[in-house]
């Protein structure tokens, strides 16, 4: 009775006691009609919108009647029960589904794919080691890192759907709300607690806004879906500012007095072209769940319910104005915000595009962060298994996603390193890679996701490979390849930004898979939207597109500090064609 566990033992307690308490803490109430208006039921503030829309004359959209039939939170029964017979789900049961987490992507997949929930994108090896399990056992036997620092599992049959959200509920892994008209996977700065440069810990409050979401039902049921994401001014970028809400960690010197706060940031859709954008307020950071949640709650009584595409924060802002938005929100929230003036703060240092890859020294001394090259953001079962092995034996057990799609491992001590980079490489993955290879970004494609239009992840694998065999990069360069509108990749940020298009070719108009190729995006204090430079691109042509862009920008850049970025911002869209046409010849 006396002896110790062993690592097994420990790990099974660790992870029963975790998602017990998870569990728990979002049981859900038994069904109930959907509350009628003037009810002080926990779904009261969302039904009273959507009557507000229907005395006003307006016309729900589909979702909106969705909701108002069943609302999807308490359908799980009814999902479990259609999952045994292994039943594909109707259009309105698949919006539904969502809200559990599980996504039917026919016809690209006849399959669920569920989506995550992992607050600052960081993971315990033991939750990392039950993924890979869940995933080769009900799904694919891989996953994909997303640019919400989270993970997907993919190919999951019908029948196996709620017995992955369950196994994942028992890693303390809960997926509740991961999609639909809800708040997304909250993002925090990757190297939080352990960035040298950073002046804040993001986890604390990316934890405490993760939680307040799964246990306040008023958080459910938006008008859209929502994004948040706490940035802790340090080296490896959050993006931030494409979110709805965007906290940004700032040192406030006023008065002889230095304080570290949140600057608050709103209205971020980088999809519909544009950047959170500053409110002139700041927060202390544990007061920034109950000002969120005065955001969520304004954006929920007040955003479009009758028009998708008009449904997100920005438009509200945008018919709004900040002025009147703050206002309504200091309403909620009880007391006036704070305002501070940018010359009070003091500036970023700026970035290090490439300190998600390779080798970094923590702030606690001898130890160090490892990132990853992922092959796209894809791992398979054996390589989780892997690395959270590695993450336990020779880390501090955490295994760290990132906004980039790839992943670090924290904690190694200075004479471990050589051991890890070793085991890293015996499990086929690589700690260094080329410029091009670390900022490359896809979104799933078509071959798992009904909306896109062309095979992103294969496409730029194809272009990593035709570049770096042709060209030596020195300058950080970040491409993104999307597969729709929906732009879940990101395209108008990269510095080279591809969105998926079918491309008519040949006398027969015969559609292939192609890309519409925008240059000069950037974010942080960069943040620009890339510009169109060439329509209908073949998927076959783009890598040679690329590399003669690329060409164009070393034979033609300031000196050889200048980035793409500021390249192609000092050069219009006629001079790169004509520069690129000229390198490609």
């Amino acid at each position: 009775m006396g002896q110790d566990f062993n690592p097994e033992q420990k790990r099974w307690l660790e992870g029963f006691l975790s998602g017990a308490t998870a569990a728990r803490s979002v049981a859900a109430p038994p069904a109930a009609s959907p509350a009628p208006a003037g009810s002080s039921g926990p779904d009261a503030e969302q039904a009273a919108a959507q009557e507000r829309v229907l005395a006003e004359g307006g016309k729900l959209v589909d979702q909106e009647k969705w909701k108002r039939a069943e609302n999807p939170l308490d359908a799980y029964a009814r999902l479990r029960q259609e999952a045994i017979s292994g039943a594909k789900p109707k259009p309105e049961d698949n919006f539904r589904w969502r809200y559990h987490g599980l996504f039917y992507v026919a016809p690209a997949q006849d399959s669920y794919m569920c989506r995550l929930r992992i607050p600052n994108g960081i993971l315990r090896h033991w939750q990392l080691a039950g993924i890979a399990d869940i995933a080769e056992r009900l799904g694919g036997g891989y996953a994909h890192v997303t640019t919400r620092a989270n993970l997907q599992i993919r190919e999951i049959p019908p029948a196996c759907g709620p017995a992955v959200v369950e196994g994942l509920a028992e890693l303390g892994i809960i997926v509740k709300g991961a999609g639909a008209d809800n708040i997304r996977n909250v993002t925090g700065a990757a190297t939080a607690g352990i960035d040298p440069a950073e002046l804040l810990d993001t986890r604390p409050h990316a934890r405490a806004w993760h939680h307040h979401i799964l246990n306040c039902r008023a958080m459910a049921g938006l008008p859209r879906k929502f994004n948040v994401s706490f940035d802790g001014g340090g080296t490896i970028p959050t993006l931030e500012e494409t979110n709805d809400i965007a906290f940004q960690a700032v040192l406030l010197e006023r008065d002889g007095e230095a304080r570290v706060l949140y600057r608050l940031a709103l209205g971020g859709i980088t999809g519909h072209k544009d950047f959170a954008r500053d409110t002139g307020v700041v927060i202390a950071p544990d007061e920034a769940v109950q000002l969120a949640d005065a955001i969520v709650r304004v954006y929920a009584a007040h955003g479009d319910r009758t028009n998708r595409n008009r449904a997100r924060l920005k438009y509200l802002l945008d018919d709004w104005g900040f002025e009147r938005f703050i206002a309504a929100v200091e309403d909620k929230f009880g007391a006036r915000l704070e305002r501070v003036s940018v010359g009070e703060l003091r500036p970023h240092p700026g970035h290090d595009r490439l300190a998600h890859v390779g080798v970094h020294a923590q702030r606690q001394h001898g130890l160090n962060w490892i990132g990853l090259a992922l092959p796209a953001g894809k791992l398979t079962a054996d390589e989780m298994r892997a690395l959270a092995d590695l993450a336990a034996d020779l880390g501090d057990g955490d295994i760290r996603l990132t906004v980039w799609q790839n992943l670090l491992i924290s904690g190694v001590p200075d004479e471990a390193l050589a051991q890890a980079k070793a085991r890293i490489e015996a499990c086929g993955l690589h700690w260094t890679t080329s410029v091009l290879r670390a900022g490359l970004v896809a979104c799933t494609g078509n071959r798992g996701c009904k909306f896109a239009a062309s095979d992103t992840k294969g496409h730029a694998l194809a272009i990593a490979d035709h570049v770096d065999a042709r060209l030596a990069l020195d300058q950080p360069v970040n491409i993104h390849l999307t597969g729709c509108h929906h732009s879940c990749a990101q395209h108008y940020i990269g510095d080279i930004g591809l969105i998926g298009a079918k491309v008519a070719v040949g006398e027969a108009d015969d559609q292939v898979e192609g890309y519409h190729l925008h240059v000069g995006g950037g974010f942080g204090s960069k943040a620009a939207i890339g510009r169109l430079l060439y329509a209908d691109v073949t998927a076959d042509a783009v890598p040679a597109r690329v590399e003669a862009l690329l060409r164009a920008y070393l034979g033609h850049r300031s000196d050889a500090e200048e980035s793409f970025a500021a390249f192609a911002a000092r050069t219009d869209v006629e001079t790169l064609k004509q520069l690129a046409e000229a390198s490609a010849t």
